[in-house]
């Protein structure tokens, strides 16, 4: 029985959260898939407790971004492909990827987002921590083999969670991040109908200059019953 064509785990660098403006030569194949992924899901939940209590129960506030742990071979060593480079070895092949996946985007001042894509997987997110441990060297001392474990956090964007949630209760807790023309009193207006709110939810996010947000500020929105 056919097991259908192989297919290669892709990643590609994108400029937007939007994925539609590519990264040129923004494009990583692995050499070989990898043999397990993992994907963990975190609600988080608030354990304020009382002054003079002696127990809390926990209140849900929201559930944090995915993240998806992956490991990936990086050979030269011809042992995998039969096209050893012992002269180079992965070294080129590495700095390929750390462009893909670690470089800075000057537009975003962040690294590039990333689509992930292998069979049933298509994960979208920015990438918050990659590790390298070299493995085998040849005689001078040069990598030839390579696992990075990195880890990539979610990204929705935000009007696309919003639909995605269909949660616009002044009584729950929202995040949002700041668009161009966009005022803390206008955004509190949005969210619980009232804009009077601003100087309550600058003070809990720590804004000192509420009058300058600056577009992808990610701001915090607490239930209405926070403020009585």
């Amino acid at each position: 029985m056919s097991q259908g064509e192989l297919k290669k785990l892709v990643i590609k660098a994108y400029k937007d959260i939007g994925f539609t403006d590519e990264v040129a030569d923004g494009e990583f194949a692995t050499l070989v898939n990898p043999e397990k992924y993992l994907i963990a899901y975190k609600p988080e939940y608030d354990e304020e407790q009382g002054q003079g209590t002696s127990a809390t129960q926990p209140s849900f506030t929201r559930i944090a971004p995915q993240e998806l742990d992956l490991d990936l071979l990086f050979d030269s060593s011809g042992v995998i492909d039969g096209n050893p480079d012992l002269k180079d070895g992965i070294i080129d092949k590495i700095e390929a990827f750390k462009k893909i996946v670690f470089d800075y985007s000057g537009e975003e001042h962040k690294p590039y987002y990333l689509m992930i894509k292998w069979g049933a997987l298509l994960f979208k997110g920015s990438l918050v921590d990659l590790s390298i441990e070299y493995r085998l060297f040849a005689p001078d001392g040069t990598p030839l083999r390579a696992n990075a474990k990195l880890k990539v956090k979610g990204t929705v964007d935000d009007d696309l969670r919003v639909a995605r949630e269909n949660n616009q209760s002044p009584d729950l807790t929202h995040y949002r991040k700041v668009k161009s023309g966009d005022t803390l009193p206008l955004m509190c207006h949005r969210i619980y109908g009232d804009s009077k709110y601003y100087l309550e939810v600058a003070r809990v996010n720590k804004i000192m200059q509420f009058r300058k947000l600056q577009p992808g500020q990610e701001i915090f929105f607490p239930p209405l019953q926070k403020f009585a």
